[in-house]
């Protein structure tokens, strides 16, 4: 009997370290833009960026890791035993609720 192939997620992340508050400002053309406050120094930032995507996934900080982009500010992150469509729909989802917070707090 032959395993199963895990489940497994590419998630390609924009990131802007050393911000004022760790947030996802946007999820366009499968690319996920994400402010973090840890600096970009000795791993901070892609440890940082790693543990907030897993929050915001509602995933275990276990099954995120960085597949690329170290000492870049484009990345790739693997996600286990999370399907492609519903981490696109989680994160569609939240970019959808910040932008309505922003539209809300403009008027």
């Amino acid at each position: 009997m032959k395993k199963s192939e895990p489940i497994q997620t590419r998630i390609s992340v924009r990131l802007t370290p050393k911000a004022s508050s760790n947030a996802i400002t946007d999820y366009a053309g499968g690319i996920v833009s994400m402010r973090i406050t840890a600096p970009p120094i000795e791993g901070a930032a892609n440890a940082a960026c790693c543990e907030f995507l897993a929050e915001a996934l509602g995933v275990r900080k276990s099954q995120v890791s960085l597949v690329s982009g170290a000492k870049s500010r484009s990345k790739v992150l693997l996600v286990t035993e999370l399907p492609a469509d519903e981490s696109e729909r989680r994160l569609t989802q939240l970019s959808e609720k910040r932008r309505s917070a922003e539209r809300s707090s403009a008027e």
